[in-house]
């Protein structure tokens, strides 16, 4: 992308939402054109905050994903319908001269950031042919750096340059989203790269902690359980409403939940006012902080599937799926 497409971004303006926990508050999630950022971008803004999306996904253009259903322009339409205020930024965090441009937009326009949630990845193109069943010599190294990249260097660029502008909240608020648990990735994520790649944002958001702890702020990194991203219902053939067949050629796709789970989580945190002695520093799941808050999934289940992976899965324990909804 060149830099002159960054601010084709529009700024819709939703109706007023009356009583939102999170109104006139300013987020920015960066990796929301789908997936669980998509549903963050959403929930925030369900919440009352005006909400920057970021993603390489444009309805001009796709990223190396591949998948141009889903782009950031219609994430920012959904935060707006959802009641806040959605603003679509193209905008590739790989590259910090972009990423200034847009965190000076964000301090122009707001003078302020609140909410930093770095749901960055875009790198399970490379899961299948170079990950999952290779040992890390036999992945190639682009595509093991590749991982690196998308998972790693990605959210330290945006941290580093984004967060002068978030330290000026006064309750500023970074979350790190990855796939695991500090306690679930004890265990090997199956390939050196990804292992690296999903681990290093839990060990971001504990020094991140450290820092913003004198500002009164909260750093946190979250994961969901199994999700039912866009991706993840397309690889099994089923939509959002027929999730269901799919069980049948994984039955652990049972204890799957959908990307609004973590994300009415993390919109329950961002309002709560005690939420850096309760999670400063730690790594949590969906299911944690949907009983902490009393969150619910979209068909009103609660889903634990790390719960579930732990004790029946890898620890031999009778129990289906269902015991974990």
């Amino acid at each position: 992308m060149d830099n002159k497409d960054t601010d084709t971004g529009t700024r819709r303006i939703g109706a007023p939402h009356v009583g939102a926990p999170l109104a006139g508050r300013i987020a920015l999630v960066a990796g929301a054109t789908r997936g669980a950022g998509r549903a963050l971008a959403v929930e925030l803004g369900r919440a009352g905050a005006t909400v920057y999306v970021t993603g390489r996904t444009t309805r001009d253009r796709a990223s190396e994903v591949g998948r141009t259903t889903e782009t950031i322009e219609e994430t920012a339409d959904l935060v707006t319908a959802a009641g806040g205020t959605g603003i679509a930024v193209p905008t590739d965090h790989l590259e910090p001269d972009r990423v200034r441009v847009l965190v000076e937009r964000i301090g122009r326009e707001q003078g302020r950031l609140d909410i930093l949630v770095n749901d960055l990845w875009g790198g399970e193109h490379l899961l299948v042919g170079s990950v999952f069943g290779k040992k890390s010599w036999e992945t190639p190294l682009a595509d093991g750096l590749r991982i690196l990249d998308l998972g790693v260097r990605s959210h330290l660029i945006t941290a580093a340059l984004a967060l002068p502008l978030l330290v000026r909240s006064d309750a500023p608020l970074h979350v790190e989203v990855t796939d695991g648990t500090a306690v679930s990735n004890r265990r090997y994520r199956e390939n050196l790269y990804y292992d690296l790649a999903k681990n290093a944002p839990i060990r971001i958001a504990f020094g991140l902690g450290q820092e913003l702890a004198e500002y009164g702020g909260t750093a946190v990194a979250v994961t969901p359980g199994f999700l039912r991203s866009e991706q993840m219902l397309a690889h099994f053939g089923v939509t959002e409403e027929t999730w269901r067949d799919a069980v049948a050629q994984d039955p652990h796709f049972a204890v799957a939940e959908s990307p609004h789970y973590l994300a009415r989580a993390v919109a329950a945190l961002a309002a709560d006012p005690d939420r850096a002695a309760r999670w400063n520093g730690r790594s949590t799941s969906s299911a944690e902080l949907a009983r902490t808050y009393g969150v619910r999934d979209v068909d009103g289940s609660r889903p634990d599937a790390l719960a579930y992976f732990e004790d029946v899965l890898y620890g031999g324990k009778d129990g289906s799926p269902d015991d974990y909804r």
